[in-house]
């Protein structure tokens, strides 16, 4: 796609030597162990080590490198050579170090003991693994168990997921709310509502079978760069790859193969997108509705010009529900209304549209570009009505595949990481554990929030994560924190959420994926799932960065024994002496998908637990795949207003989730800073706006809430007029909590209303 020259961009590929040197520039800042080789080698593949970055599918047979540039730099960031011992935090106030970047908070290094907060000092002082427990023990035995928040970060494995979960029900509540509220719980919501199943249905095979593929509001060569390497022997036999985004991002523009000798040594390279479409912000509805409208049109002229289908009538008669419905709304929608809320022409949503049409078997992806909008939902309901018009769900080759984030963010969901009590199996967790667990539905991210500021919550343990950074209305949050009874964090580096803290506070050092973890019975494995639903094994072998440092397993049941009655048959001992008993547990709890769990451990490429939507039963109300109606044509939660913009968050190519691994967004050709506002050219001139001309983003969301980012450079870049875009986390101040999608309150952090201020 050409470039406007008064923009700023990137003229290279994803892929390729910029890529070899983004890695370069991490391990020279980290300088991890020569283990770290040895670490990369066997990254992604059987009997190896599971990278701790995104979430996508591990191939059955591996390239010689199976893993990413940013899977390269998660692995180099955990097996740094730094440490952040009791000495150096000693050094340093908490009220001190809240002032310092992301990023340089992590360059202190790994964590090396468990810490105690004190509060008087203003620093962390070390503390003994049993004073740590034993005081986490005590404040939670004094509250009521329904006032404290478990939650959970995406990396953790599928053994400490179940028993966090474990723990939080023989404790007394649901309050289990996890990562995947902040982005993709839009999509468990609305597949789980019209396709009866709350993920993906495609396996990675079906990418050697597809025809065409289209993405929606997701990043790749940014947030799972490892998809590249599938979607290159697409386009090479043929697959048309159409891409909606309001940005184009290089991942799925060009790709460079560094696996490539010819590709890494001549100019050749692979262009991704047969069609990209820069759809505004929030315009998604519309777009999708435009290109159903055209379908719909091509089915009544192939039935009058040849009496065939392009519809696959027998699917939609036999196996869903709200055809007619969902037609009669696409039928009484103008293309004059689609144009404007989509900001695409009617001649380009239809070249897709026809791209739709050809295609024997397709496939459609998204990410938070979908999910994070107050309308998201419709975003997706959406979207499944474009895909079971032709049966492309429930067979070889075409499906549904959201592209999650976080190594294991979708696995914990199914081993009960969940505050919906009717998503797991509390009769069977009953009788298996001798004790009744709680019915009633806990907290999500925004309740929790909602109720840490109303003072309802007393205790909030992070099993990882930086949730303090993550969530929206941070700065307000962050001062209700420090009413809390008790913070527990649980992690491997020093992130800004452990520097505003509870009346009693723990931070307690864990053991990274990619370190040996010795336990009574041996070396212990863990598991996760992909993006994919396939389950993988994972074995660490990189000595510790501390001897003092204890598994996620090990902490949580060290958490569990201190607050619980004691409970025969909850032997936190015996499961941490060995993780295999974990697995057979797990195995008991969900029968169905977890069979012969040992024994399938290591699997080549993992093994699927299997998708009841893509064997064609539709776990919905109707029994059937339902066709819906949106509630409107775009998916903001706020109207066209003079001086108003749409902004959205997105993350830096050095950057994975709120982990800042440095200053380079080589692939926006953004370098040596991330406080920046970007920009359409032809809205800075209205705006009498220059470039490099600081500024202020103002919320405008109408609440009488002051919330305000100040000090961004103003960076022309080519983006549809009326939208803006910058970094996340540093722009979360000015999400309101309440802005979220209506179904799964997940934050709208993809169409925030905000004002200039020069």
């Amino acid at each position: 796609m050409a470039k406007r020259k008064d923009t700023v961009h990137y003229n290279g590929t994803k892929g390729g030597w910029g890529s070899l040197r983004g890695i370069a520039e991490v391990a020279w800042r980290e300088r991890p162990t020569l283990a770290a080789i040895d670490t990369l080698r066997r990254m992604n593949k059987a009997g190896g080590f599971m990278c701790v970055s995104c979430a996508w599918g591990k191939p059955e047979h591996p390239h010689a490198a199976e893993f990413c540039e940013n899977g390269a730099k998660a692995t180099l960031w955990e097996l740094t050579s730094r440490r952040c011992t009791p000495e150096v935090l000693a050094r340093h106030k908490a009220s001190d170090l809240k002032t310092w970047k992301d990023h340089d908070l992590e360059q202190l290094g790994r964590l090396t003991h468990p810490m105690r907060f004190d509060a008087e000092q203003d620093i962390y002082v070390p503390c003994s693994w049993d004073e740590a427990f034993a005081a986490i023990g005590r404040e939670l035995k004094a509250i009521d168990p329904k006032s404290a928040i478990f939650y959970a970060s995406g990396r953790a494995s599928l053994e400490t997921s179940y028993l966090y979960a474990l723990f939080a029900r023989a404790y007394g509540h649901n309050n289990l709310p996890d990562s995947s509220n902040m982005c993709h719980e839009t999509t468990s919501v609305a597949l789980r509502t019209v396709i009866g199943s709350p993920v993906g249905t495609c396996v990675l095979s079906d990418f050697d079978h597809c025809d065409a593929i289209f993405f929606f509001g997701q990043n790749t060569g940014t947030n799972s760069p490892r998809l590249l390497h599938p979607l290159q022997e697409a386009v090479k036999r043929g697959v048309k790859i159409v891409t909606f985004n309001p940005i184009v991002e290089k991942g799925l523009e060009v790709f460079k193969n560094p696996q490539s000798p010819v590709e890494m040594l001549t100019p050749k390279a692979t262009r991704i997108s047969s069609l990209y479409l820069q759809v505004r912000t929030g315009g998604d509805i519309a777009a999708i509705t435009g290109l159903i409208k055209y379908v719909l049109a091509a089915e009544e002229r192939r039935w009058s010009q040849e009496q065939a289908h392009v519809l696959d009538i027998d699917f939609i008669e036999q196996h869903t529900a709200g055809f007619a419905a969902m037609k009669a709304h696409v039928d009484a929608t103008g293309w004059d209304e689609i144009e404007r809320e989509s900001g695409l022409s009617r001649a380009d949503l239809e070249a897709a549209g026809q791209i739709y049409v050809e295609a024997e078997r397709a496939i459609c992806m998204w990410g938070m570009g979908l999910t994070q909008h107050v309308h998201g939902f419709d975003n997706l309901t959406m979207l499944t009505n474009l895909w079971l018009l032709r049966g492309n769900v429930g067979r070889e080759g075409a499906g549904i595949s959201p592209v999650r984030g976080h190594s294991n963010v979708q696995g914990q969901r199914t081993v009960g990481i969940s505050e919906k009590p009717e998503l797991v199996p509390l009769d069977r967790i009953a009788a298996q554990y001798g004790f009744e667990p709680p019915r009633d539905e806990g907290m999500n991210t925004v309740e929790g929030c909602e109720k840490i500021l109303s003072g309802e919550v007393r205790a909030f343990i992070g099993l990882g994560g930086n949730f303090l950074r993550a969530i929206p209305e941070s700065e307000n949050m962050e001062a209700a924190w420090t009413k809390l009874n008790l913070t527990v964090q649980i992690a491997t580096k020093l992130n800004r959420s452990h520097l505003v803290n509870g009346k009693v506070a723990y931070l307690l050092p864990c053991l990274g994926r990619s370190e040996q973890d010795m336990q009574e019975s041996g070396a212990q494995a863990v598991t996760m799932e992909d993006s994919l639903s396939c389950i993988h094994g994972s074995l660490g072998k990189n000595r510790p960065a501390s001897a003092h440092l204890r598994s996620e397993v090990a902490i949580v049941a060290g958490m569990a024994k201190a607050t619980l009655a004691p409970n025969p048959r909850l032997d936190w001992d015996a499961w941490t002496a060995d993780y295999a008993r974990i697995r057979d547990a797990i195995e008991a709890t969900y029968p169905e998908q977890f069979h012969d769990f040992n024994a399938r451990v290591f699997t080549p490429g993992g093994f699927y637990r299997g998708n009841s939507a893509r064997e064609r039963i539709w776990k919905t109300k109707s029994g059937k795949a339902q066709f819906t109606v949106p509630t409107r044509m775009n998916a903001l939660g706020f109207a066209p207003a003079e001086g108003r913009f749409r902004l959205m968050t997105l993350r830096s190519n050095d950057q994975f989730n709120t982990t800042i691994y440095g200053y380079s967004d080589r692939l926006r050709g953004i370098e040596g800073t991330r406080d920046v506002v970007l920009m359409n050219p032809d809205d800075m001139a209205a705006a009498g706006l220059t470039r490099g001309q600081r500024v202020s983003l103002a919320s405008d969301a109408g609440d009488g809430v002051h919330r305000q980012v100040d000090g961004l450079a103003v960076t022309p870049f080519l983006l549809p007029r009326g939208c803006l875009a910058g970094y996340y986390p540093e722009l979360n101040p000015l999400i309101p909590l309440w802005l979220h999608d209506e179904q799964s309150k997940t934050p709208a952090s993809k169409g925030v209303p905000v004002r200039i201020l020069s």
